[in-house]
């Protein structure tokens, strides 16, 4: 009897809320409430830390020779690394101190901790004074110059800009950004922007603002500090290069609690193999699809509620959520694969924690360069970043380039995992490698099958290759570019092969050569037409980058550009030969043995990786 879809959604929705129940019975009251008062401490420990400033380690490690009446006194005081201590040269040369402030003039130990001490001050003496300046009423006459950055890619060229204020603002070429500057006067009260005026809301001027206009949350200050913000007062002088600060907050922030939902997920996907308890939904009239989609959607909208929670704490909107859900998405997928490839809740945890190391490097590790547009929108966490900025825009390309290999693998892993979501997988004891092949062999029924998993593949060989680049993007090129290559050798050949050795384990095909070359062909090919996806990395302009051209080129993406049309039409169909050679290379391997496999493997890197050199030096 053939079911609609109605059918489907009720027995989804019948059992996720078997699921529930199901979860929130193994919670007992006292176990609740432990929970409860353990959260309670904790918020209550960490926001004490922060109204109080937090742990201190350097507290009073320069001791500073001052007297109450000198006017250093009071930023000395007031900082915490510094300790005020009776002048004395003596002390200073004794040791007893490490700077001695004799009216205007500062007298430092000769060693390196009365350098530094020395500069401390200097520092805590700028800061005290632009918080005098701040407490000024008349904001344009305490900060006359006002700076508005604005970073831009390096190749964009930097025009100059137009009167503010009666003054010219040129283009500034520090740090790559735009500058602009202004004077003004009690007059007219104007600065270099609008935010300049004075009684507006003072945030050009570095002054803690009013929420803006658009009623949005921004966010939160404690004690007048942003945590996200590098502290900045808007003078000249506090004009700090970016850090990727706001980066490693949001990273955590939002991949932290993912984590401990997995946990629970894993282990409840877990229980249904041990003691062979999800028999009875197996042999239930429901599609193994169905049980799947039924456990996962309670914990995806607990993901989802979490996620839309953080996304207020820190300003952020349906952007936010939005970026980080595919991110959610491709957890659950990862742990419930890990949990029908474990054989033991140890084995699992090792699975989860793998999986999600590699997730958290992949999403934090490119949002350090957000100033960096092609190399930063690998990670979706880039796109909080824009969305916690009052002018960020995010296109649609760029969006589908961040997100869009994040949905294609969750996508492919739950596939994967209801593969062996039957009696004769679920219940066996396996090593993950050999329940990994029996994934990929329960896909293939027909020598085309070969062709849509390679295909399938090509979000996780994409995910691989961005990491790559982000990861060797800060290193010099010539040593990059050879070592990338290799890398992206190895991992297609790698998703091109592994899938026909399973098939050939399993005896789907006959060992002959004729049908290893036929099988690797249909292989190559799939993956041809599949790898065709990874010109969404044009709508970022990725391929302007050298690692980002070394890694497309040689795939014909982006590559086509100040070359006549044979040439163009070669270098498009180039890539199918190759990956047509080298599968069925890989091919007549697999069809052999393991050992045959893994020689032939080496080979097929060896004449890839000789191709993409060829053809990266041939482009220039």
């Amino acid at each position: 009897m053939k079911r609609d879809i109605q059918d489907h959604l009720r027995a989804v929705a019948r059992i996720a809320r078997w699921e529930v129940s199901r979860s929130a019975g193994t919670i007992d009251r006292r176990t609740a409430v432990l929970g409860l008062v353990a959260l309670l401490l904790a918020g209550s420990v960490a926001g004490a830390g922060v109204l109080t400033g937090g742990v201190e380690i350097d507290r009073g490690i320069y001791r500073v020779g001052v007297a109450p009446e000198n006017p250093y006194y009071e930023p000395v005081a007031a900082s915490s690394a510094l300790d005020p201590r009776p002048p004395d040269a003596r002390a200073l040369e004794n040791g007893d101190i490490d700077l001695l402030v004799a009216g205007d003039t500062f007298y430092a130990a000769d060693s390196q901790k009365g350098r530094a001490a020395l500069s401390t001050t200097r520092s805590v003496v700028q800061r005290y004074n632009d918080g005098l300046m701040l407490r000024e009423e008349n904001r344009t006459a305490a900060f006359p110059v006002v700076v508005t950055l604005r970073y831009l890619d390096r190749s964009t060229p930097l025009t100059s800009g137009g009167d503010a204020g009666g003054a010219t603002g040129g283009a500034g070429t520090g740090g790559g950004g735009e500058g602009s500057s202004g004077g003004g006067d009690d007059s007219d009260a104007t600065g270099g922007t609008d935010e300049g005026t004075a009684g507006g809301d003072g945030s050009a001027a570095g002054g803690s603002g009013s929420p803006s206009d658009d009623g949005r949350l921004r966010v939160p200050e404690v004690g007048g500090a942003n945590p996200l913000s590098s502290g900045s007062t808007g003078s000249p002088a506090a004009i700090q290069p970016p850090f990727p600060f706001a980066s490693l907050v949001l990273a955590f922030a939002f991949l932290v609690p993912m984590n401990f939902v997995v946990q629970a997920y894993g282990s409840t996907m877990l229980n249904e193999r041990i003691n062979r308890r999800g028999e009875l939904l197996l042999v239930a009239p429901v599609s193994p699809g169905d049980i799947v989609a039924g456990k996962t959607l309670p914990y995806f909208g607990l993901m989802v509620g979490l996620t839309s929670l953080i996304a207020v704490g820190v300003g952020g909107g349906a952007l936010s959520v939005a970026a980080v859900l595919p991110v959610a998405l491709t957890f659950l997928a990862a742990t419930f694969v890990g949990a029908m490839f474990a054989r033991s809740f140890k084995e699992l945890t090792f699975v989860t924690v793998a999986a999600s190391v590699f997730l958290t490097s992949y999403a934090f590790v490119p949002a350090i360069f957000a100033n960096v547009t092609p190399i930063a929108l690998i990670s979706p966490l880039t796109l909080v970043v824009r969305d916690l900025q009052p002018a960020g825009v995010v296109g649609l390309g760029e969006y589908v380039f961040s997100t869009g290999p994040f949905y294609l693998c969750s996508g492919v892993l739950f596939l994967l995992g209801a593969g062996v979501y039957r009696e004769e997988d679920m219940f066996t004891q396996r090593p993950v490698p050999l329940k990994f092949l029996d994934a990929l062999d329960a896909r293939i029924s027909r020598p085309r099958d070969v062709a849509v998993l390679s295909a399938l593949s090509i979000p996780f060989v994409f995910v691989a290759e961005l990491l790559a680049i982000a990861v060797l993007f800060a290193l010099p090129v010539e040593a990059t570019v050879p070592v990338l290559l290799l890398l992206v050798a190895v991992v297609e050949e790698f998703a091109k092969s592994v899938h026909v050795y399973a098939a050939f384990e399993k005896s789907r095909f006959e060992r002959a050569a004729g049908t290893a070359l036929r099988v690797g062909a249909l292989s190559g090919l799939g993956f041809f037409v599949g790898e065709k996806f990874t010109a969404v990395a044009q709508a970022v302009a990725l391929p302007e980058l050298v690692l980002g051209q070394a890694t497309l080129a040689p795939s014909g993406v982006g590559a086509f550009s100040g070359i006549g049309v044979l040439s163009a039409v070669g270098l498009f169909l180039a890539p199918l030969v190759l990956h047509v050679v080298t599968a069925g290379l890989t091919a007549l391997g697999a069809s052999r043995d393991g050992r045959s496999y893994a020689a032939s493997f080496v080979v097929a890197v060896l004449l890839h990786t000789a191709y993409n050199l060829t053809v990266v030096n041939a482009l220039g």
